[in-house]
């Protein structure tokens, strides 16, 4: 028998999968890995512009996916549960199966 999830915890998944819910934001993540890295790093490895991965690093954090660590002028990001990049790994394994 399978156990019934609490609604506010059905919600709150869903709110953070949209946040993930995006091929940039899925790369970004994948990128970050479990590293901290700082913008530059991550556009370096994209190839989109600083505002819009700025953009989508705000949505992810705002969302709590994402850690995000000022030093200087720099801003380092890293995923606040590592366990978002199994999430990650079992999308694209289950796509790239279909090709």
């Amino acid at each position: 028998m399978h156990q019934e999830i609490n609604s506010t915890v059905l919600t709150e998944s869903a709110e953070m999968l949209k946040a993930i819910a995006h091929p940039a934001r899925l790369n970004i993540l994948a990128i970050i890995g479990k590293d901290r890295l700082s913008v530059t790093e991550i556009i370096d490895h994209l190839e989109i512009e600083q505002s819009l991965v700025s953009h989508h690093l705000r949505n992810m954090k705002s969302r709590g996916v994402l850690n995000v660590v000022k030093e200087g002028k720099n801003c380092f990001y890293s995923l606040k549960n590592l366990k978002l990049l199994e999430i990650v790994d079992c999308v694209t394994s289950c796509c790239s199966k279909k090709l």
